[in-house]
């Protein structure tokens, strides 16, 4: 069993100055580029895609990091080999005391490659870029006055990019690239809470055939003038919570998808499962394939022994007219119970006005009362550069995973934000629509670059949709980070994961298929089980909102009906942390999911019941554990 996702050995992870500038030094990556007051830059690091936009990590040949109080200099080779790529890179990376960066990378394909782009990115950080004005000089040698965008932009707000300026709090920061053109892209699209500025223009052709022997280098400067005091207030190392009775949304319809596997749940899966009071059941059926009907009967008894109703997901081919009659008809044959039905077409990325319309109308003729979707069972970025424009619909959706870009804990945790963005976003062009998430996972479900559904596995080994994290303390905290942001977002509706096996809330009554990468046990109870039983139990409590002083650190979920509260406390670190409570006060009892009490959780789908509660104060400061979710509340 495993019960976090931590650092693993070797990994060298450096506090590092260039003059009042600090930063972290990870793995070839500077993170949290800052003036100790004022975040500059999120990240900045290099980055190579090979053919259908696949990240293809490094192996570091050779790393030396020289640092002094007020300057470093790194240099580091990198190989990256893929059956696409063959290329390696020397990269040198200089802080001087005046507050500046020089970043210089020297590569040559040692091997034939097919890219789709390599390059340095940059990570402009949404919440104190958005909105800022930005000076930007192009290739030209002109210059134009712009801003970072506020709503979602689907297209590159900046373009043809040789020089970046913008205020930073009392730091105005100057950008100059060299080595290629670049331009800025809006990565809220894929719930990353940054703009990325990175090489190779979207518009120039992809894939690129690449020689054995061609070079490449790239060249970034970051230079950065105090304009302020430069006084920097002393650190405060608690972290506070701010509960906002006064702001308070309905709690949304949360509910999980049919399990990948192909067995159907158990009695004992069944039983356990019912325990999270779960709202509905996601089944996917492709209406063209001749076994849809097989696939519908299988999915739909295991929500009716749920006893919850069935979010469909239709997929349609050119046939849509016959195929949905043959699906209204099943319907009306069958009874299942409907939470709701979207409609996708598989050869769309989001739902046509030329499908929807007909198709609703033939829904709603034949289902009456039966709730409708349009849009992707792809990224927001799908959903936002092709809106869907039927007004018969009753929601809108998209899905929601955190690795389209980059898969370290820290990245996955630093984007959480984002997805309140998206959502946001997603209502202004709603026009009064509900917003449906669906499903929200913790591993990509497939490439949207290439096809609009999850296709069957037929390679060998653990299939890429795996995630081991799912099953750690880490996972568990992330999708309350995710339940926290979408749920104070104002959704209508939610489905996270599946219900059983290795993209499951719980393992089942089978052991893993992949014990090598899922090191599950059989009967296993994972622990983000445990977060959606706590959360859902009682339908009558609405989502409170809340605000954690140090988000990337620790963060807060506040439930209540009026008479009692909820809290789950988030801890995303490996530090133990100090939390206290504004807004609120009084005696509470709190039960720990941390890595000492993760065994037993495992193995007890009743854990919360049969823990015994200590009894804390909300006017007093509270230590959290690393990796690990507090369930608190008033109930005697």
């Amino acid at each position: 069993m495993s019960s976090g996702n931590l650092n693993k050995p070797g990994e060298k992870i450096s506090v590092l100055n260039a003059g009042t500038l600090s930063m972290i030094y990870e793995k070839g990556f500077l993170r949290y580029i800052s003036t100790g007051r004022d975040e500059i830059l999120r990240m900045i690091y290099s980055a190579v895609r090979a053919r259908n936009w696949l990240t293809i990590a490094p192996l570091i040949e050779d790393e030396k990091i020289e640092s002094g109080p007020d300057s470093f200099t790194i240099t580091l080779r990198c190989l990256y080999r893929s059956d696409d790529i063959n290329f390696r890179a020397d990269y040198a990376i200089e802080g001087k005391n005046d507050n500046s960066l020089t970043l210089t990378m020297n590569g040559e394909y040692i091997g034939r490659s097919e890219k789709n782009r390599i390059g340095f990115c940059v990570l402009h950080p949404v919440e104190s870029c958005a909105g800022t004005i930005c000076i930007i000089g192009h290739s030209d040698g002109s210059f134009e006055k712009s801003a970072f965008p506020e709503e979602i932009s689907p297209n590159q707000p900046f373009k043809d990019i040789k020089k970046m300026e913008w205020q930073a709090g009392d730091a105005r920061c100057l950008l100059t690239f060299s080595g290629d053109i670049f331009e800025t892209e809006d990565q809220r699209n894929w719930t990353d809470a940054s703009f990325k500025t990175y090489s190779t223009p979207l518009s120039l052709p992809f894939p690129v055939i690449v020689n054995k022997g061609e070079k490449i280098f790239q060249k970034i400067e970051l230079r950065v003038e105090i304009t302020g005091t430069g006084i920097i207030k002393e650190i405060d190392k608690t972290i506070h919570f701010q509960i906002d009775l006064s702001n308070r949304s309905i709690l949304p319809q949360v509910g999980t998808g049919h399990s990948s596997r192909v067995i159907p749940l158990s009695a004992n899966e069944v039983a356990i499962l019912k325990k999270a009071d779960l709202d509905h059941y996601r089944v996917d059926l492709h209406l063209y394939n001749p076994s849809w009907r097989q696939d519908a009967d299988f999915a739909v008894n295991d929500a009716v022994n749920l006893e919850i109703p069935v979010e469909f997901v239709l997929f349609f081919s050119e046939d849509a007219i016959n195929q949905t009659v043959e699906f209204t008809d099943w319907v009306n044959n069958s009874h299942p119970e409907i939470a709701l039905v979207t409609i996708l077409d598989k050869n769309s990325q989001t739902t046509p006005s030329e499908l929807a319309d007909p198709v609703i109308k033939l829904i709603k003729s034949a289902l009456p009362g039966v709730k409708t979707c349009c849009g992707t069972n792809s990224n927001f970025a799908q959903l936002n550069r092709k809106k869907p424009e039927s007004v018969l619909n009753d929601y809108i959706c998209y899905s929601i995973h955190p690795q389209e870009h980059a898969s370290d804990d820290t990245t996955l945790i630093e984007n959480l934000k984002a997805q309140k963005y998206t959502v946001k976003s997603a209502d202004k062009f709603a026009n009064g629509k509900g917003v449906w998430i669906s499903p929200v996972t913790i591993q990509r479900r497939f490439n949207a670059n290439l096809t609009h559904f999850e296709l069957p596995y037929k390679g060998d080994g653990v299939p890429p949709q795996v995630d081991p994290r799912l099953m750690s303390l880490f996972g568990a905290c992330w999708a309350a980070g995710s339940l926290k942001y979408l749920c104070e977002s104002g959704v209508k509706g939610i489905t996270y994961f599946e219900t059983a096996g290795e993209r499951g809330m719980i393992q089942g009554d089978y052991p893993s298929r992949w014990p090598e990468k899922f090191n599950s046990t059989q009967g296993m109870i994972f622990p983000v089980f445990h977060l959606f039983r706590f959360f859902l139990h009682d339908k009558s409590f609405e989502v409170i909102k809340s605000h954690s002083s140090d988000s990337l650190k620790a963060d807060v979920i506040a439930l209540s009906d009026g008479k009692h509260m909820k809290i789950i406390v988030i801890n995303f670190t490996t530090e133990t942390l100090e939390v206290i409570f504004t807004g609120i006060t009084g005696e509470l009892r709190i039960r720990r999911l941390n890595a000492e009490t993760y065994a037993r959780a495992a193995s007890d789908p009743d854990w919360i019941e049969n823990t015994e509660a200590a009894g804390i104060s909300f006017n007093e400061k509270i230590l959290i554990d690393p990796f690990s979710l507090n369930f608190i509340d008033d109930f005697s």
